[in-house]
């Protein structure tokens, strides 16, 4: 086949949508598949086989100054990039929706020398992908979790009246719900995911396809030599995100009786100050390293030196950094909420699962797994396990090239 891969931000170091794109890529084309993929920045890393079209935005909505780029001081006042602009000066967040639009304008020159079988679209949902339905392609769309679920956790902790009509602003739940219930299929992650999709946006059950993610074993592993830290914990995330609950991380290590280090790896998330602040107010100075973006060779280096990782999310719709740990065969804490225990597994046997937004329940498992070394052990190896037979991207691949089969074989009924 043919198929025509979207994603707003391409790159894997962008969060999960950059991963998922990648992987998958990669699997189609080790399948015979010609694969394109059609992306924004920051953009997908060149892979073998895989052919990039590269779409401009200006990411106005990240800049507070520099507007204007010395070599095209007239860019925007160009329509889309006038619109982005001064959508993104009201505190709307227009990268999704001006993307759908340049993916539309790209297509419809792309398909003037290629014929896709199929466009797959990665978590965007814009209303530029109705114009898309109109070229004449099957189009089905992943959605890895509805955002309604990120602006909820926002209203969790208390904020300025300003900051929430932000976030109201922010989110383009109405054109998302629209555009979903438009595609010809909807894929997600994991079962939760489908169901808070269904709740959210009203996408029938029978229109939802639940596809695994996967986690490349070859290169999250455990690595061997390697002295494990004393109490140490680990952390990999946005910390800026409130749905990834550092915040319930940072009280339990107030609790807990082993004096625990904690590592963040948070990518250098932007604007980053309500945690620093949280760490000083608790007294964890010294106990708390950040650091920022790094290569995937010592994230799994870290993962190999330290003794524990905690993922206290509100929410995952799947949980990428948790199936990491796991590949590593690092003894895992996370929470019941989402996709997580579909991830983790059995309580006790692949990772140690507690209540969201509870920080004594996370004390209390950092100390148990750092009292009985033989468990965190135990556990590990059976949490890399449970990964190598359930979480691969080769059955993710194949297992979308059958649903691309039966949506294009269905096409001329739509």
């Amino acid at each position: 086949m043919k198929i025509c891969l979207l994603s707003y931000r391409g790159n894997p170091y962008c969060g999960g949508q950059g991963i998922y794109v990648m992987y998958i890529a990669k699997e189609l084309v080790k399948l015979g598949h010609e694969v394109h993929v059609v992306a924004g920045p920051p953009y997908p890393f060149e892979e073998n086989g895989v052919i990039i079209h590269r779409i401009s935005n200006h990411n106005y909505f990240n800049k507070g100054t520099n507007f204007i780029k010395p070599h095209k001081p007239f860019a925007t006042l160009q329509p889309l990039n006038l619109y982005e602009f001064i959508a993104a000066k009201f505190g709307i967040f227009p990268e999704i929706e001006t993307f759908s639009i340049r993916a539309f304008l790209k297509l419809k020159e792309l398909l003037k020398t290629h014929r896709f079988d199929i466009i797959h679209d990665n978590q965007c949902l814009g209303y530029g992908f109705l114009l898309i339905q109109r070229l004449g392609v099957p189009f089905v769309s992943t959605i890895h979790h509805p955002l309604t679920i990120d602006r909820s956790t926002w209203f969790e902790h208390p904020s300025t009246f300003n900051l929430k009509m932000k976030r109201i602003l922010y989110y383009p739940l109405l054109m998302q719900k629209i555009v979903s219930n438009r595609m010809y299929r909807i894929i997600t992650v994991s079962h939760n995911a489908a169901f808070e999709i269904n709740k959210a946006f009203g996408v029938d059950q029978d229109n939802i396809s639940v596809i695994y993610n996967g986690m490349d074993s070859t290169i999250f592993y455990p690595v061997k030599g390697v002295k494990k830290k004393k109490n140490s914990i680990i952390f990999v995330g946005n910390v800026e995100d409130r749905k990834k609950g550092i915040i319930y991380l940072l009280k339990a290590m107030s609790l807990t009786r082993h004096p625990v280090t904690l590592t963040i790896v948070d990518g250098g998330a932007p604007n980053r100050s309500s945690v620093p602040r949280l760490i000083d107010k608790l007294g964890l100075n010294g106990r708390v390293t950040f650091t920022g973006k790094i290569p995937i060779d010592r994230l799994i280096r870290l993962y190999s030196q330290t003794e524990i990782a905690v993922l206290p999310s509100l929410y995952e719709g799947f949980g990428f950094p948790a199936a990491e740990a796991m590949a590593c065969e690092l003894p895992v804490i996370t929470t019941t909420a989402g996709a997580l225990p579909e991830v983790v597994g059995e309580h006790m046997k692949t990772g140690y699962l507690v209540p969201p937004r509870d920080a004594p329940a996370i004390a209390q498992g950092i100390d148990f797994l750092l009292d009985h070394p033989d468990i965190r052990s135990t556990m590990g190896k059976a949490a890399r396990q449970r990964v190598l037979e359930i979480f691969t991207w080769e059955s993710a691949a194949r297992e979308l090239v059958n649903m691309y089969r039966e949506v294009i074989n269905a096409y001329g009924r739509f």
